[in-house]
This record gives C-alpha cells, structure tokens and sequence, in this order.
C-alpha cells in the first residue's frame, strides 16, 4: 500500500500590526510559530513540514525547531491583505517546478492559534482520505455567540435589521436560545485540503467541507499582547492537553511543602552596583517579604539557594526571615541533600529559577518556575512562566499563586 504524502505548511510573515513580531513572541517559553511546527512534526500522518516565510530570522527559529524552509516567500504574498490561497499556491508551484514534489493533501498550521488538541492533526488528515468526496477539514467550535441574535445596522434609517433569518421561527432574535439552529465558529487551528481543491476550485476549502469539532477552549487567536495572556492563562488554568514543543509542562502540585528561590534574577534584576572599594547594593522589591510572609503563615517553607557567596544576600535573607544557602556549585545535588535531610518529598517543592544554571533542580522538584525575563533555555524547560520580571515582585506573584492554589485544595 502506497502511503499518502501529507504536507504541512505553516505561514509565518515577518510584518504584524498587532503584536510585534508576532510569530516569534515567546509563548509558554518557545516562539509562537513553534507551536504550529511541534503540531505538524508530532503528527503520526504528516509526511513533510515547510514554513512559507519571507523573513530570515523566522526560517531560522524554523529549522531549528523542526520544519523545512525550501524557500523564501516574495514580499508581495506577505503583506496585511496577502490571503492564504496565492501563499499556498506558490508553495506548491514552487515545490512542484523545483523538486518535482507532489503531495495528495496539505495542512493548514496557522502560529496565531497555539492551543491544539493532541490528535487534532492526525483527526483531521484521517478525515479528508477516509471522505473522498470531501474537498476540505476545517477545524470549528461551537459559537460563543448565536449569529441568529446579531443585527446589522441600516446606515440610511439607523435601524436594526436581524443578521439571519431561520426557517419555521419568525423572530429569532426573540427566541430562546434552544430553539435556535446550533452553530460553529471556524478557528485558525487547522485546514486540510487537496491540492486539487487549490488547483481546480481555486479555493481553500471548495465546495465540501467537513467539520472537526473542538472544545471551545482551545479556541484562542492571537492577535495582540492582551490574547496573548489570555492563551497563557488558560493553559494554566484549564489544564488542556495540548501538543507543545518539547516536553509536556506539570501543572503546580496540590500540596506544596517548599518553595526554593534563586537570588540573582529572582529576587534582584540581576544588577549589581559596585563602589570604588568593590562593595556591592542590590534593588529588591519590598513586596516581595509580604509574599514569603504570607507564605510561612500558611505552613510553606522557603529557602533561598544562591551559587554565590555574597554579604548582600545574606543580608537581605535575614531582614525577610528567610534561610539561605550559598556558595553552591551543584545547586542540584545541595537541593537533594537539603530535602532528604528535612524529609520533604520533591514533589512537593516548586523552585523559582531564571537562568542555565538552575535547570538541573527543575526536573527534581514538582513545579518548575522562572521570571518572565528568564533565559531563553530556562523559559523553555520551565512548567511556569510568571508575568513579573526578576526583581520586580516576581517573587510575590509565585507566592500568590501557591496560595490561592492552596486555598482551593
């Protein structure tokens, strides 16, 4: 039996009005493009991933998380109006002319819409081929609006005329909702389609279209800075599976024991004034002592472990009541010995990091957190990213959330 060839192909152009830089805006610790690469490559039915860009920087982060980059897409098809049909066209044309590659289905990954469900690719596929009359899979969940209940506005008279009409149901707009036609939003999660639905219809859909049907809570489209924390937020508040790039994140455990922060990025912003005697001033955010204050009164530990040995955080770890450990070169192997010793189960303990060298505690503890300023390699192997920057009451936003996920276990 001949495997079909599925092609991927996820459209990322440089320019975004909204958010800068959009498909490289880091989300949950990767760019937002990767997302969409992870979606195709961990896809058992997809044969070939391709990113149609026009921006060098975007190919790069491409290639680097998996995906092919064949070519770079002309500036005329990656403007604000560009739709998709000519983009996939070209793609086509071009793999068709230059590689002699021809696939029998292609899938639609768009970066703006991150939150996938885990089989939704391979669904989608397996779909289209076991429905040859279909020309299309398009991705939809249920309308958080009923379109029966929109108007339009008359901009001669002023006046409302009703958005749709419904067979059987004179006023609908009056009607409870129950009795209304159930409907479906489209999302940008995933189109699947022949390529002869392109070259014959001229369309990304043509004529029939088939529906894989999602839990609205996935349903989030990034467009600006504002959507973007609201994906973040209901990742972490909805606990969805989802298809990330690299490993799966651990939600926070329910009883946490210990909290273990790092100092330098942490609890600073990682500055450090230096006098003409070598003498050294940190800023620390006062906040921050509430949190660890709230903390203790709750019956959680605290500790700070720092790898260097230094007056200022001992200093500033005693004005806050908080125990210290420094001058640590494996964090990791002190973190064991310090639990084993207090007879705490690691999975009960969230460490707060930001930098390279605190990713080795992270897999020993149950949560792993990092500033919203983290290192790039810490943010990608955190399970949380926080909203706040290291010194900037980073640590009294994690100690809010252990507490109100406390208050609800």
């Amino acid at each position: 039996m001949v495997e079909t060839e599925v092609l991927a192909v996820v459209p990322a152009r440089g320019g975004s009005k909204g958010l800068h830089r959009k498909n490289l805006h880091p989300f949950l610790g990767h760019p937002l493009i990767a997302f969409s690469i992870a979606a195709a490559t961990q896809a058992e039915t997809v044969s070939r991933v391709i990113v149609s860009t026009d921006d060098v920087e975007i190919a790069s982060i491409a290639v680097k998380y998996g995906a092919e980059v064949p070519f770079m897409r002309p500036g005329e098809l990656a403007t604000d109006t560009t739709p998709d049909l000519p983009v996939f066209k070209h793609a086509l044309d071009w793999l068709a002319v230059n590689e002699g590659y021809f696939p029998q289905v292609v899938v639609q990954l768009r970066p703006t819409s991150p939150l996938r469900p885990v089989n939704c690719v391979d669904d989608a596929v397996r779909m289209l081929l076991d429905h040859p009359e279909a020309t299309s899979v398009r991705g939809v969940v249920p309308s958080a609006q009923n379109p029966h209940k929109m108007w339009r506005i008359n901009e001669k008279s002023g006046q409302l005329a009703p958005l749709l009409q419904v067979e059987g149901i004179a006023e609908p707009y009056n009607s409870p909702r129950q009795a209304l036609p159930k409907t479906y939003w489209q999302t940008g999660h995933i189109d699947v389609l022949r390529p002869s639905t392109i070259a014959d219809f001229g369309s990304m859909s043509g004529p029939v279209i088939l529906p894989l049907l999602m839990d609205d809570r996935y349903a989030v489209d990034i467009d600006d800075l504002f959507s973007l924390q609201h994906a973040e937020w209901v990742v972490h508040n909805s606990q969805l599976e989802m298809i990330v790039p690299g490993r799966l994140m651990r939600p926070m455990p329910e009883k946490v024991e210990l909290v273990v922060f790092d100092f330098d990025g942490v609890m600073t912003d990682n500055r450090v004034w230096v006098d003409q005697l070598g003498n050294e001033m940190i800023a620390a955010n006062r906040s921050d002592s509430q949190g660890i204050k709230e903390l203790r009164q709750a019956g959680i530990r605290s500790l700070v472990l720092s790898t260097e040995t230094n007056p200022v955080v001992a200093a500033r770890c005693k004005k806050i009541d908080l125990p210290v450990i420094q001058g640590v070169g494996d964090k990791a192997a002190i973190l064991m010995e310090y639990l084993q010793r207090e007879g705490i189960d690691p999975r009960h303990v969230v460490y707060v990091g930001n930098d390279v060298n605190d990713l080795p505690c992270f897999p020993l503890v149950g949560w792993a957190v990092v500033v919203n300023d983290a290192l790039p390699a810490a943010s990608e192997q955190a399970d949380y990213i926080l909203t706040r920057r290291g010194g900037y009451a980073a640590v009294r936003e994690v100690c809010e959330i252990i507490l109100a996920g406390s208050r609800r276990a």
